[in-house]
C-alpha cells in the first residue's frame, strides 16, 4: 500500500549479486523529479551510498527494547520464560537469565510478569544515515551493527522515513527470508531483478511465491540478459507476470560499476533503458492508483 500517497517500488531478487542495487540507484538517477528518495533496506552490507554519494549526512542511532530483570522482586515463577517463544529470557537454575541477542522486543515478558519485575532496558541495533547528493536525490540506509543477527528492526526503521507524496525506491535484502519480507511488505510493486541461469529462476520462484502470499503486483528485469528468450521468459509466461526490462551483458557495465559509477551517466544506451523501465513502471502504477489498487 503506498504510504500517505507515496508510491513505494521495492527492488527485490531472490539470490545476492544479480545487481539489485545497481538497477535501483540507475533507475533513481534516470528519473527527471525531485520527488524520488532511495531507501537501501540491504543492512547486513548496505552499498546505495557508493553510488550516489550522499553529502551532509546525518546519522542516528538504533536501539530496541531487551528484558531486564529485577531480581528482587522476582518470584522465579516462570511466566517470563512460558511467553518467549525465542528463549531469550529463561529459568535456568533458580535464576532468571536473558539473552538479548535473541530478544525479538515483543515485551510479553514484561506484560505477564506478576510482580513487575521485567523492566526495560535497550540495546543498539545499528544506526541510520541520511543524505542527499548534489544532483537532489535523497538516500537512507540502515547499518547494522556487526555482530548483530536482528536486522528485522532496523529495516523496519529506515522504512519508517519514507516521507509523504513522490517515489520511494526500496533497495532489499537478497532473498526470501525476514529481512526481504520485511523490506517487501507494504510496498505497492516488487521489481524483481533476475540472472537468466537455472539458479537464479530458482530463486525468482521462491520470491514470486512469497510476493503472492504479500499480494504485492510484480514484474521482472533480466538483468546480464542475452538476445535468445530464454528459461526466465518461459517462467514468466506461465506466470502471467511481464517482464519490464532487459538489460544486456556488458563488460562496459560492469567496469562501470566497479568504479562506483552510475551507469547512467556513463553509458547513453543504458540510461535510455532505465528511462524505458521508469516510464512503463509509472504507467503501471497509475493505472493502479486509478483502479484504487495503489493507497488502500
Amino acid at each position: 500500500m503506498c504510504k500517505d500517497n507515496a508510491m513505494i517500488i521495492t527492488i527485490a531478487s531472490g539470490k545476492g549479486g544479480t545487481g539489485k542495487t545497481t538497477v535501483t540507484v540507475n533507475l533513481a538517477a534516470s528519473i527527471n523529479r525531485d520527488d524520488v528518495t532511495v531507501f537501501d533496506c540491504d543492512v547486513e552490507e548496505p552499498n546505495s551510498h557508493i553510488f550516489i554519494k550522499p553529502e551532509n549526512i546525518s546519522s542516528e542511532p538504533i536501539s530496541v527494547m531487551v528484558p531486564k530483570v529485577d531480581t528482587q522482586r522476582c518470584t522465579l515463577c516462570g511466566a517470563c520464560e512460558e511467553i518467549c517463544q525465542f528463549s531469550a529470557i529463561t529459568l535456568v537454575a533458580k535464576r532468571i537469565m536473558t539473552f538479548p541477542e535473541m530478544c525479538h522486543s515483543c515485551r510479553g515478558c514484561e506484560m505477564v510478569c506478576p510482580e513487575d519485575a521485567v523492566k526495560e532496558d535497550s540495546r543498539v541495533l545499528g544506526s541510520v544515515h541520511q543524505g542527499k547528493n548534489a544532483r537532489g536525490i535523497d538516500l537512507t540506509w540502515g547499518e547494522l551493527r556487526v555482530g548483530e543477527a536482528m536486522s528485522p528492526p532496523l529495516i523496519s526503521q529506515v522504512k519508517d522515513r519514507i516521507n509523504p507524496g513522490g517515489i520511494a525506491l526500496v533497495d532489499a535484502p537478497p532473498g526470501t527470508s525476514c529481512p526481504a519480507i520485511e523490506a517487501l511488505r507494504s510496498s505497492d510493486y516488487a521489481l524483481l531483478v533476475a540472472e537468466p541461469t537455472p539458479f537464479g529462476l530458482n530463486d525468482l520462484a521462491l520470491t514470486v511465491e512469497a510476493l503472492k502470499k504479500l499480494k504485492v503486483p510484480t514484474g521482472i528485469v533480466i538483468n546480464r540478459a542475452d538476445d535468445a528468450p530464454g528459461i526466465v521468459e518461459e517462467y514468466a509466461k506461465k506466470e502471467g507476470i511481464e517482464i519490464l526490462q532487459r538489460f544486456p551483458f556488458s563488460r562496459e557495465a560492469a567496469s562501470i560499476c566497479s568504479r562506483g559509477k552510475l551507469l547512467v551517466n556513463e553509458m547513453p544506451e543504458m540510461k535510455a533503458l532505465f528511462q524505458q523501465l521508469f516510464n512503463r513502471l509509472n504507467q503501471l502504477l497509475t493505472e493502479s492508483k486509478e483502479a484504487g489498487e495503489v493507497g488502500k
